[in-house]
């Protein structure tokens, strides 16, 4: 693995863990404003993360394209597909994970994202654009590029998407984010430019954010119910 990779992981892990000893600080002396501030570092450490991202990874966006990637139109034309193919395989892992594994419906991570971007909505670049530029480059670009050198596709997505997985401190939907990084790396394999799993991730994440925008907690809470209700359901049938 080039040098440069493990500078970009480096920068991801400090960009991530520095908002533990920022929020203890806010906590300490700023409580009464504890959510707005955690928001602003948030905005700028994931932007600075990005920028130093992409600087350290110029020498790959200087490279020529790959001999067998995608053209322009390919790559539009995944994009698009990638976004349905991405919902259909995280809709499937969501009813396992519902109505087979017995795991209750919603994400944490989601509703946490979310609650902050009612707050403030400078938040929401960070969900639609800012960690899908990051995420692509780190778990798919370097951890699932260097693994699938190693092993197959299928053993390298599922690693990468489990890595992904635990970044996102979401363990009891392990089985959607893996689901999401097998389509994640499949477009990546399949065009040969990480910019379309950047653009379908970013996609699906202003989607989940557009929708969800305008939903109370207590009509999210509503739907979370509903569906507890239609697993009860279905298990005492079974």
């Amino acid at each position: 693995m080039p040098k440069r990779y493990w500078y970009v992981i480096v920068t991801y892990l400090i960009m991530q863990f520095s908002a533990l000893p920022v929020a203890l600080y806010i906590e300490l002396y700023f409580p009464e404003s504890y959510s707005q501030y955690m928001i602003y570092w948030t905005i700028f450490s994931f932007t600075a993360g990005m920028l130093v991202t992409l600087w350290l990874m110029r020498p790959d966006m200087q490279k020529p394209a790959h001999r067998d990637a995608s053209p322009a139109s390919s790559v539009i034309l995944w994009s698009i597909l990638g976004v349905f193919l991405a919902f259909f395989a995280q809709g499937i892992a969501a009813m396992i994970e519902v109505f087979i594994l017995g795991i209750p419906a919603g994400s944490e991570n989601t509703m946490g994202i979310m609650e902050y971007a009612r707050t403030n909505v400078l938040f929401i670049l960070v969900p639609a654009i800012i960690a899908p530029i990051l995420e692509e480059i780190i778990f798919r670009k370097i951890i699932f590029g260097s693994l699938y050198k190693r092993m197959n596709f299928f053993f390298a997505a599922i690693l990468s998407a489990l890595v992904f997985a635990a970044f996102h401190v979401d363990f009891s939907h392990l089985l959607m984010y893996t689901a999401m990084g097998l389509v994640f790396a499949f477009l990546y394999v399949k065009t040969k430019r990480i910019i379309v799993p950047i653009i379908v991730h970013a996609g699906m994440n202003s989607y989940v954010v557009y929708k969800q925008y305008n939903l109370t907690p207590e009509e999210i809470q509503k739907m979370l119910d509903q569906l507890e209700q239609l697993q009860t359901i279905l298990f005492s049938c079974i």
